[in-house]
This record gives structure tokens, C-alpha cells and sequence, in this order.
């Protein structure tokens, strides 16, 4: 791919403004020399302005959402989008979320611009834990466990049985609960089918993979490993 169109794909700017910065200089190689349009070079050894450019299609990546923002324009609210780097949103393909946190609900959060890789991670067949983190307006009784993971709750609305899902009582309002499928507002809506009410819900964990130290509002980048050790069956 010409380096125009790589830098123009990855959000740094239209094709014509790449062609300038191309022009002045302003695109080297590690070693500080500019780079032409036609210059044959390892995506990792370019350099924008003298910084690495963002990873090349593939990338994915996670951020630590906090409540208020919403993960479609359908939803009222700040978008997530607006915590990421503005170049983010002008990636070509384009960098979505991997299913969606609702503006009440807050936790870990993945992008990618991956298609393929997006589809695998939400379909239920490749059985992706979900772990949230509940609290609860009533005390948890001790049947909802059973109910949750028998397999055979359906929602209000809907035809289809729920695939069995675990809690761990924490409190006597809080709970951790695991899912392997997301539908909508799902967790909210169980706990509502057994006489309950979510007062704040947080995704804690996907797969083997946490926050760790990661702030609210901070987002990083998922090293390869990390990103295809969530399709791996835990």
C-alpha cells in the first residue's frame, strides 16, 4: 500500500494533507530520514512527526469506560468515542466497539477494526466469559443462582431461553455474574425477572483478560497475544 493511503486509512489525515506532510518531511523512518509515497518500509519502522504510527488493520484494543457514555449514536449520551484519539474515528476499515456497555453501566470495553475478529468474540459459540460485577437495590437471594444457570430463563420480550449463566454472591446486594452470551441489557433485565434491580453494574473481566491498573476514560492497546487469548475456551 502507498504511504499516503496507509497514513490517510489510519486517521492522520486525508490524502492530500498526508501528500503535504510527505512533501515537508514530516514522514521518516526511525532513523529520521523522509520517506516518498513509493518508499518500500515495515509499517513499525515509519514515523509520524517522529512518533510510531498506530497499528495497521488488526488492532485491538481496550478502555476502561466510564458511565455517561454511550456506545452508539442511537443512545443518548457522550459517545466513547470521544475518550479515544480523534484520528480514531477516520480509520478506514472503522474502529468499532465489540458489542456495547450501556451510559449506566461502566467497565472494560473493546475496539477493533477487525470484522472477522469481532464476530468471534460476540458470538455465543466461542463461549467468551463476560464477568460483572452487580449491585443490587434488594438483598440477593440465595435462588437466583439456580434460576440464572438452569438454562431456561427467558426474558420479557423475548422467544428464546438464556444460556446458563454463574453468580458468585460477593455481599449481601452485590454479586459477580458470568455470561457467555449479550443480549440487550441482559444482566439489568435477569435480575429484573427475578423480583431485583440493578443500581450500578460494571464489566470487570472478558475472557482471562482485566482492566489491571487501567484508569476510567484511559484506554491501551491489546498486544497480539492478549487479543487472541480471548478466543482460546477457558
Amino acid at each position: 500500500m502507498k504511504l499516503i493511503k496507509r497514513l490517510a486509512n489510519l486517521g492522520y489525515g486525508s490524502r492530500k494533507e498526508m501528500q503535504t506532510l510527505i512533501r515537508m518531511g514530516a514522514i521518516t523512518d526511525a532513523a529520521g530520514t523522509p520517506l516518498s509515497d513509493d518508499t518500500d518500509i515495515a509499517h513499525e519502522e515509519i514515523r509520524y512527526r517522529g512518533k510510531a504510527l498506530d497499528p495497521a488493520f488488526g488492532m485491538v484494543m481496550m478502555l476502561n469506560k466510564p458511565t455517561g457514555y454511550v456506545c452508539s449514536l442511537k443512545d443518548r449520551g457522550r459517545l466513547v468515542y470521544e475518550l479515544l484519539p480523534s484520528r480514531f474515528a477516520e480509520r478506514k476499515p472503522v474502529l468499532s466497539t465489540i458489542g456495547r456497555l450501556d451510559a449506566d453501566t461502566s467497565g472494560l470495553l473493546l475496539f477493533t477494526d477487525d470484522g472477522d475478529y469481532l464476530h468471534k468474540i460476540i458470538s455465543p459459540k466461542n463461549h467468551v466469559a463476560k464477568i460483572y460485577e452487580v449491585t443490587c437495590a434488594r438483598a440477593i437471594e440465595d435462588h437466583y443462582a439456580a434460576v440464572f444457570a438452569a438454562g431456561t430463563l427467558v426474558l420479557e420480550s423475548e422467544k428464546d431461553a438464556l444460556k446458563p449463566a454463574f453468580l458468585e454472591v460477593t455481599g449481601e446486594t452485590t454479586a459477580r455474574l458470568t455470561l457467555y452470551e449479550g443480549r440487550y441489557h441482559q444482566v439489568r433485565r435477569m435480575f429484573a425477572a427475578v423480583g431485583n434491580h440493578v443500581e450500578s453494574l460494571h464489566r470487570a473481566q472478558m475472557g482471562n483478560l482485566t482492566l489491571g491498573d487501567l484508569k476510567p476514560g484511559k484506554w491501551r492497546l491489546l498486544s497480539a497475544a492478549e487479543a487472541q487469548g480471548l478466543l482460546i475456551p477457558q
